[in-house]
């Protein structure tokens, strides 16, 4: 079922004021109904019925996609694993951002993140930045040059301002990011 963009933000905007109180109204990332709109092939939502080997993602629009997961998703340009299928574990209630291809028995997942492992403040040696709710980016760092202010997740990747990654791995208290220029390491700081 195709939503265009004005019924999909409109549907947003009614369901950010009219259900404040309900957990399906908390979802992370508003920012990617222009995403969408320019070909993004994430399906976001909540994931529920989870198990090791597969599990079930409520998306916005109410509409429930049943997803595979398989030990390791081999990318098709080149045959080599693609960092961790999933990113942050399969937790029932955790908004996650999936991309998957049409397999054999269903969905299989190419890539899943955990956005809501994916919140919360990460440091290194030259960054220190809190990923929150709402596409909002908030830099702990006194006079930092180029602070990351927004995110989103664009086709799988993770986009900060205007570095785009390849997540690797989100761990309890780790982060590894990938571009071009390498591999980044971040830790979680706890409140």
């Amino acid at each position: 079922m195709k939503i265009t963009k004005i019924t999909f933000v409109a549907a947003l905007a009614l369901m950010a004021v009219g259900c404040t109180d309900k957990k399906e109204a908390n979802i992370p990332v508003i920012k990617e109904t222009k995403a969408v709109a320019q070909g993004d092939e994430t399906k976001f939502g909540e994931c529920v019925n989870a198990t090791s080997h597969s599990f079930q993602l409520v998306q916005i629009d109410g509409d429930t996609l049943d997803f595979i997961v398989e030990e390791q998703y081999l990318s098709p340009e080149d045959s080599l694993v693609v960092g961790d299928v999933v990113c942050g574990g399969l937790y029932d209630g955790n908004k996650m951002a999936v991309m998957a291809t049409p397999g054999e028995e269903g969905l299989v997942v190419r890539k899943a993140i955990n956005v809501t492992s994916l919140m919360g403040r990460w440091t290194s040696l030259a960054k220190n930045f809190e990923i929150k709710d709402g596409g909002v980016v908030e830099s702990h760092v006194q006079n930092e040059s180029n602070p990351y202010t927004e995110w989103k997740i664009l086709n799988g990747k993770l986009v900060l301002s205007k570095d785009t990654f390849n997540i690797l791995s989100i761990g309890n208290d780790s982060l590894y990011l990938e571009n071009e220029k390498g591999i980044y390491a971040y830790k979680r700081q706890l409140e």
